[in-house]
């Protein structure tokens, strides 16, 4: 990918339209001649895209269960592409969403927690989203409603964005234990526990992290984490070691960056094991054993969990892939394949595209988009195209880059990488720095308005 077409990602953000119509002129030749440069048929052509749209023919109710990256933008876009009248309902138990984006840099005191914590007030105030506080207990396909604290919400479509659950881990069965052996890969409490814990290591002290089997929640994550330890370590920490046991055969993603960042950048720091899986923990011990037999002691231990669709589509009878652990969808709207009316997006969705917060921004427009159509009878988008941007810190000045472009395949009916579309950054310098801060602002204001 040539620098000017990843400026124009970084500064659109999540390329809020990338695949939607309004924007298709932007998209350059992997779309078809016909559709370049139209709007979408229930859209005015000089309807502007700053507020929502009175008089659309749409007269409708969708329930989003999920105010995350890909709940938070389906939400807005289902009210700003589908009108005034259709209503939308973003069910959500947090207070706030505190982004996973960006989150390894609260472990070395960079940003903080509140930076990255983000509400839906917007969403609410600007395009009319209606949010209930509580908790989803259950969903009645038949009915078409969902239970919250004990009510029914009823719907027309349900869009479902829970994220993921994280597999237990033998010996970290209580909260006590969890709190002394985090995974932090959830932003929030945890994050803060394992800062205050790399901070406190003693001299010459020793850092242990697990990498689950993919696939899981951001594949570059783990590895940024380790580069952004080491690097805090070898400046407060001098003769500190970084462990890290990688259940995957190798690093898989970003393998060039990680491989000269593990190598060379922060060599005699970081000692990478890949093919190595944890069996179990002992958190009083500050050991993990791994599958092999084999003891490890550290100082601080951060394990990262398998991990799998949200609960609430497992109950659903919704995670039916071949191994049960997520939930296969058309990826043409993101219709569950196992329950008609139910959209699935974001990390629970069975795809080939990552599991990150840029591409679940992206998969909620291409639901959005769907949904709109399917409520004016029409069929959804037959060729979307989802850009997936990923920028990683490598020290605390220096950051990388790594660019995806997936097209719908119709023999396959599944998003595949356009070979064309595939880039990563020669080297991690400052420049990148920026151009990350800049691309995290403009993704978080497209899903949060």
């Amino acid at each position: 990918m040539n620098r000017n077409r990843r400026r124009l990602l970084t500064a659109l953000g999540a390329a809020p339209l990338l695949m939607h119509p309004f924007a298709r002129a932007l998209a350059g030749d992997h779309f078809p001649a016909s559709l370049r440069g139209t709007s979408p048929l229930w859209i005015p052509a000089n309807a502007p895209v700053s507020r929502v749209p009175t008089k659309l023919p749409i007269q409708a109710r969708v329930v989003v269960i999920g105010g995350g990256m890909a709940g938070a933008t389906v939400a807005k876009y289902l009210r700003l592409w589908g009108g005034s009248g259709l209503q939308v309902t973003l069910i959500e138990r947090e207070r706030s969403y505190v982004s996973n984006i960006m989150s390894n840099l609260v472990l070395t005191g960079a940003l903080t927690i509140d930076s990255l914590s983000f509400d839906w007030k917007r969403l609410v105030q600007q395009y009319g989203v209606k949010l209930v506080s509580g908790e989803v207990s259950a969903i009645d396909p038949a009915g078409k409603r969902v239970m919250v604290d004990g009510n029914a919400i009823e719907y027309d479509r349900l869009v479902v964005a829970p994220g993921v659950e994280f597999d237990p881990v033998p010996g970290l069965e209580t909260a006590a234990a969890r709190d002394i052996v985090t995974h932090a890969w959830k932003a929030g409490p945890q994050t803060a526990i394992l800062s205050r814990q790399i901070a406190a290591m003693p001299r010459g002290g020793v850092f242990l992290m697990s990498i689950p089997k993919a696939p899981y929640r951001c594949p570059p994550g783990p590895y940024e984490r380790a580069c952004l330890v080491a690097d805090y370590l070898k400046r407060t920490n001098p003769g500190s070691k970084l462990i890290v046991l990688d259940e995957n055969p190798g690093i898989i993603a970003e393998k060039q960056t990680f491989t000269h960042a593990f190598n060379v950048v922060h060599a005699g720091v970081i000692d990478y094991h890949p093919g190595v899986a944890v069996q179990s923990v002992d958190a009083a011990a500050g050991t993990v054993k791994t599958v092999s037999g084999e003891t490890l002691k550290a100082d601080v231990l951060n394990v990262i969990p398998a991990q799998r669709a949200g609960a609430i589509l497992a109950a659903s009878g919704i995670t039916n892939s071949a191994d049960s652990r997520w939930a296969r969808v058309d990826e043409l709207s993101y219709e569950s394949s196992a329950v008609a009316g139910i959209h699935v997006i974001g990390d629970s969705a069975a795809t080939l595209q990552p599991k990150a917060g840029h591409i679940a921004n992206q998969e909620a427009k291409v639901c959005a988009d769907a949904i709109v159509r399917a409520f004016l009878g029409l069929a959804p988008d037959p060729a979307p195209v989802t850009s997936s941007a990923c920028y990683s810190p490598i020290t605390a000045t220096d950051s990388s880059w790594l660019t995806t472009l997936f097209a719908y395949d119709p023999v396959s009916r599944s998003m595949k990488p356009i070979p064309a579309g595939n880039a990563e950054a020669a080297q991690a310098n400052a420049r990148n720095t920026d151009e990350m801060r800049q691309w995290f602002s403009n993704l978080m204001t497209d899903s949060y308005a």
